[in-house]
């Protein structure tokens, strides 16, 4: 294949309890270290509270919560990656994802992510699951997952 039909772009793994994520690293805006939430009166479990980050109050979840995974005990080295929301809600411009370690950046193109298959439903939260290179990960859903973190904050 000739090089200028190869498109390639960055991608980040993330690490989650029961997993790997895959996003476009256009999508991470920064990686901080985890404090104590401040709690969401009457929030579903995967909502841990929100975050302060530059002058925001990001809600922050759990993804393996979301999508039913089973979910190790809080890890030493958790953070927390800001992730730009993509629905153009001026209430929410972010939302935040516990994850494990620092995310690792990564070249993709065609060859390098493979879809993996399956009878089995993603879980809401998922739109696919791939191999990066010898890595099983997720793609996940951020415009369902921001749909669900502005319903449980009441942001219309």
């Amino acid at each position: 294949m000739n090089s200028l039909q190869t498109r390639e772009i960055r991608g980040v793994l993330i690490t989650v309890s029961g997993g790997r994520l895959l996003l476009p690293n256009a999508s991470v805006s920064e990686v901080i270290t985890l404090s104590s939430p401040e709690p969401v009166v009457d929030a579903p479990a995967w909502l841990l509270g929100r975050v302060g980050w530059r002058g925001w109050r990001v809600p922050l979840i759990s993804f393996p919560r979301l999508v039913g995974w089973n979910e190790d005990g809080g890890a030493l080295n958790s953070r927390v990656a800001i992730i730009k929301a993509l629905g153009g809600n001026a209430r929410l411009p972010f939302f935040a994802m516990v994850t494990q370690g620092f995310p690792r950046l990564t070249a993709l193109n065609e060859d390098v992510v493979v879809p993996m298959g399956g009878d089995e439903p993603l879980p809401d939260g998922i739109s696919a699951r791939v191999m990066v290179r010898d890595d099983e990960a997720c793609i996940p859903d951020l415009a369902a997952i921001e749909r669900q973190v502005a319903e449980a904050i009441a942001i219309a």
